[in-house]
C-alpha cells in the first residue's frame, strides 16, 4: 500500500522540496497551503508529471476547524495518513522585543505552535494503535533560532521554535509505544523565500560567513534529513532533534 504523507505549508521552500523528494520515494503526497494556490499547484503538477500522486488543499493550520477539514480531505482522497511533516510556519518583520505587540505574538504562536499541535493531534488519532491505527511518523520543523534566540530580529519566532523542540520531546515519549515516532529537524540559514517575509531577502548571504561550513543551506538538504527521519532507516529514532545548520 502506498504510504500517505501530509506536509503543511508545502507550496514553497523546505515544504515544497520535501514534497517532491517524498513523491520520488514513493509517497502519495498532500500539501497544505495558506494563500499561494498557484505555487501549491505547481508542486502538485511536478509530482503528477513524474507519475506520482499528489494533491493540494488550502487550510490555515492555526484554525481548528480547517485542520479537521484538511485531514478529512486527505482521508477521502488517499486514505489515512502514515506520515506528517509539520512545516507550516511564519515570521514577521525583523523587530526587537520592545517593539512587538500582542497581535504579532498571537499570529506567530498560533501558526507555529498551535498549528503544529492541532495537526499532530489529528495525525495521532489516525496513526496510533490506541485508535486502531498501524503507526506512523511525525517530523516537526524547528529552527536553529531556537538555540540562538534571533536577537534583534525574530525572538518571537525563535521562542515558537523552542516550543516545538519541547513539544517534539514530549509527544515522542507520549506515543512511543503506540507505533508513532516523533522527531524534529532544526534548519539553519537556508535559501528559502521566508527571509523576504522578514524584510531581508538576502539574509542568508549576510549570515553565511558565521556558518562553519561557510555557506547557506539548500531546501533539498533539509528535505533529505526529513525523509530520513520518516523512513524505516530511522526506525529506532524518536524524540530526536536533528540540526541541519552547517555547524552553526
Amino acid at each position: 500500500m502506498t504510504p500517505t504523507l501530509l506536509i503543511t505549508g508545502g507550496s514553497r521552500g523546505i515544504g515544497a522540496a520535501t514534497a517532491r523528494l517524498a513523491a520520488q520515494r514513493g509517497y502519495a503526497v498532500c500539501i497544505s497551503y495558506l494563500r499561494n494556490k498557484s505555487a501549491a499547484e505547481a508542486v502538485v503538477d511536478d509530482i503528477l508529471a513524474l507519475g506520482g500522486r499528489a494533491m493540494a488543499i488550502a487550510a490555515d493550520v492555526g484554525i481548528e476547524t480547517e485542520v479537521i477539514r484538511l485531514f478529512g480531505a486527505v482521508n477521502a482522497q488517499f486514505g489515512s495518513i502514515s506520515a506528517l511533516v509539520n512545516n507550516a510556519g511564519i515570521l514577521e518583520q525583523q523587530m526587537r522585543v520592545d517593539q512587538m505587540d500582542a497581535a504579532r505574538l498571537l499570529r506567530i504562536f498560533t501558526t507555529n505552535v498551535v498549528g503544529s499541535f492541532l495537526c499532530a493531534r489529528e495525525a495521532v488519532r489516525r496513526m496510533s494503535s490506541r485508535y486502531g491505527g498501524s503507526g506512523g511518523a511525525i517530523v516537526n520543523l524547528s529552527s536553529g533560532a531556537a538555540r540562538l534566540g534571533a536577537p534583534g530580529e525574530y525572538v518571537d519566532y525563535a521562542a515558537s521554535k523552542g516550543a516545538i523542540d519541547t513539544f517534539t520531546i514530549g509527544l515522542a515519549r507520549e506515543v512511543a509505544d503506540e507505533g508513532i515516532r516523533v522527531n524534529a529537524v532544526r534548519p539553519g540559514v537556508i535559501y528559502t523565500e521566508i527571509h523576504a517575509d522578514g524584510g531581508e531577502p538576502q539574509r542568508v548571504d549576510r549570515l553565511k560567513a558565521t556558518v562553519p561550513m561557510q555557506r547557506g543551506g539548500q531546501a533539498e538538504e533539509v528535505a533529505n534529513a526529513i525523509l530520513w527521519l520518516l523512513s524505516d532507516e530511522a526506525s529506532y529514532v524518536t524524540g530526536a532533534i536533528l540540526d541541519v545548520t552547517g555547524g552553526r
